[in-house]
């Protein structure tokens, strides 16, 4: 979940924390949720837990005004996080959960390749919209499905909701279909984005025969410019980037299912690190073998895609890809950064969760 940082402010109240849960499905105050404030630092230790009242209210003491804090709101099973100041109300946002939601479909996908010895590095970005009404999340053991080629090893793989940092998660094989993965991840209300980053073999050249669970807006690739890109469906076109460091084909409208298949051939690595950060997207690092997949893993932070390019004269096509190439290079490395430093303490720690009584 997000891992949103709550400070003391030093004013009246800074030593507890106020606030109301409200159910956005139907429209009320959400009663009887657990509330948890978690302390962070090194691990996440739990601080306090409440219960919201008939009016969605809570309070929380603080122990250690002068740490960072979480707080956590359980929800039929689901947690929503949110920063909030110490000493203010302020309202956190819940959503009913249902195991089949209307409403969600596929944004943009981007898949980001380049060479790394007889290996090819894959970063699969998925973009997921959930846009129900009235709003609902969707939970489950199969909340979402990826297509990955049969012979892929996974590196890694991380998901966030909306507004979150992301978190590393397990993905499920289906029996029987290689390559074929099942997600456990709750569909909140807005984006969810997804990253699968895995390797496979590569002797010069490899061909990817996609496969959708929804319906896409976009479908990017992305590869070094000493790398070749080719396919047999008329729909990819090449984006005129204006950076040499990366080429981008793009196909608009793809349905679910089967989708376009292409062909990458050829070596190339994307820009390394060390280029000015006018120059060089952040996240576009080296493939090392010597650094662990954590290091190497890449989130798709793609939100509110296409509102940078909005004022510029470029076509739907263009504006849309580019403003998400740009936010999820520019957040990666800020990402990589945190993930590395906190990955180790949080995973020794139990997990923050609901009481069962």
């Amino acid at each position: 979940m997000a891992l949103l940082v709550l400070f003391s402010t030093g004013a009246t109240g800074a030593n507890h924390v106020t606030g109301s849960v409200r159910n956005q499905s139907r429209g009320e105050p959400a009663a009887g949720d657990e509330v948890i404030l978690i302390r962070l630092g090194n691990g996440m230790s739990e601080e306090a837990r409440a219960k919201t009242d008939a009016q969605g209210a809570f309070t929380l003491n603080v122990q250690r005004p002068d740490k960072p804090h979480l707080v956590r709101v359980f929800h039929q099973g689901v947690s929503y996080d949110q920063q909030v100041s110490a000493g203010q109300a302020r309202s956190i946002k819940v959503f009913d959960a249902a195991t089949q939601v209307q409403g969600i479909t596929g944004a943009i996908e981007i898949l980001r390749t380049g060479t790394n010895g007889d290996l090819l590095h894959v970063s699969d970005l998925v973009e997921i919209k959930n846009v129900s009404s009235p709003p609902l999340t969707q939970v489950g053991e199969h909340t979402f499905e990826v297509y990955l080629p049969a012979i892929a090893k996974i590196d890694s793989v991380m998901a966030a909701g909306p507004d979150d940092t992301g978190m590393m998660i397990s993905v499920t094989p289906v029996p029987g279909q290689p390559g074929h993965y099942t997600v456990n991840f709750p569909l909140r209300p807005g984006a969810t984005k997804f990253a699968f980053n895995y390797d496979l073999p590569y002797h010069g050249h490899v061909v990817f025969q996609t496969k959708h669970a929804y319906p896409l807006q976009q479908l990017a690739v992305m590869i070094p410019p000493a790398m070749k890109f080719s396919s047999p469906s008329p729909a990819f076109e090449i984006l005129a980037t204006g950076n040499s460091r990366y080429q981008v084909h793009l196909v608009n409208q793809v349905k679910a299912g089967e989708g376009p298949e292409f062909e990458v051939s050829g070596t190339g690595v994307l820009p390394p690190p060390g280029h000015p950060a006018k120059t060089q997207s952040p996240s576009l690092l080296p493939l090392n073998p010597a650094q662990p997949a954590l290091a190497r893993t890449a989130l798709p932070v793609l939100a509110r895609i296409d509102s940078p390019l909005k004022q510029q004269a470029r076509p739907p096509s263009q504006s849309l890809v580019l403003a998400g190439v740009t936010f999820f290079l520019l957040a990666a490395c800020t990402l990589l950064i945190w993930r590395g430093r906190t990955a180790r303490s949080f995973s020794a720690e139990p997990t923050v969760a609901p009481r069962v009584r």
